[in-house]
């Protein structure tokens, strides 16, 4: 057994997502059923280096559940990557007594309490929590199904005037260095054609061609999914226009992919993720990482967690060939 946490902080950093309120709530309430107390920290790792804080308990997170974004605010932090700032932030933890710390975000937020840790008498514990579903050490991240339901409410809603008028229709989603969220919509959607930052892709072979075997086989709409990293969903639109004598349409998801009540999936497994980080440092462990595997949440260590890289579901990908008759 480690250290015996009186007082823990919890924070939310990097992009927000929807099921960060949910995560949030579970560490408050799994945090006073196993005797300690949780300070909330506000703006991310700028909220411990300014004492931006509030306590938290049973009431504060009560109706949270359902609510989108999160209710301590999230920050990128600049300051908090220096070793002076880290200073900061643990000068900030001595005088309010957190000697334990669970930080809901991504990679950046999960090296952030590596660094931490390493330098300070602080156990940390991450919880994953990204619209990418990006972090290669969990099948999951908190966030990622509201998301894609969100993109592909707009994209079902897109396609009823797309088919009205007999247009192409260029969606691009979030995703700079990861393609998940346009392959899984892009699945579900029915799209003719899905770009991914993380496949070099040839216009004529994985949008022309396709868009010619979809009017070939009588479709007289196009549905074309783009990954804000893999290219511009304007620029995709002009070599349409050039290329084949259509009239795209661009939309750009953006943020709306970000906002919403999050859905049962996300409640839950930010629930769940919740209570495992708490119980994590009840159990004395420090630089873990919660994660979703094969169906179950556990835990592993962060420094593995930062190596294991970020990979494409290979499944998924084969589906998408398949249906639309090349490789992505």
């Amino acid at each position: 057994m480690g250290t015996v946490h009186h007082r823990i902080g919890v924070l939310t950093s990097g992009g927000d997502a929807p099921g960060m309120n949910a995560a949030i709530r579970a560490v408050v309430r799994s945090a006073e059923s196993m005797g300690m107390e949780c300070i909330g920290i506000r703006r991310g790792w700028n909220g411990l280096i300014n004492g931006d804080i509030v306590r938290m308990d049973e009431d504060s997170v009560a109706h949270i559940i359902n609510r989108g974004g999160t209710c301590l605010f999230t920050a990128r932090s600049d300051e908090f990557r220096t070793k002076e700032g880290r200073e900061k932030a643990y000068l900030t933890c001595k005088l309010l007594g957190i000697d334990g710390l669970v930080a809901i975000g991504g990679d950046g937020t999960f090296a952030g309490c590596l660094a931490f840790a390493n330098e300070h008498d602080i156990s940390v514990i991450g919880i994953p929590a990204t619209i990418d579903n990006d972090i290669g050490c969990t099948h999951y991240s908190i966030g990622y199904d509201t998301a894609a339901n969100t993109a592909l409410d707009s994209i079902d809603k897109l396609r009823d005037t797309m088919q009205s008028h007999e247009r192409c229709s260029v969606v691009e989603v979030m995703g700079h260095r990861a393609g998940n969220l346009a392959l899984y919509v892009g699945l579900a959607a029915g799209a003719t054609a899905v770009l991914v930052p993380e496949e070099k892709w040839d216009f004529e072979k994985d949008v022309a061609e396709k868009i010619r075997r979809a009017r070939l086989a009588g479709r007289t709409h196009y549905m074309i999914v783009v990954a804000e990293g893999a290219t511009s969903a304007c620029q995709v639109a002009e070599k349409i226009k050039k290329s084949l004598g259509l009239d795209p349409r661009v939309t750009i998801l953006g943020h709306v992919q970000r906002g919403g009540n999050p859905n049962a999936r996300d409640r839950v497994t930010a629930s769940r993720m919740g209570y495992w980080a708490v119980k994590c440092l009840a159990d004395g462990k420090t630089n873990r990482v919660v994660v979703h595997q094969n169906g179950e949440i556990t835990d592993v260590d962060m420094v593995e967690a930062l190596k294991t890289p970020h990979q494409l579901p290979i499944g998924e990908q084969e589906v998408l060939s398949a249906l639309t008759g090349a490789k992505i």
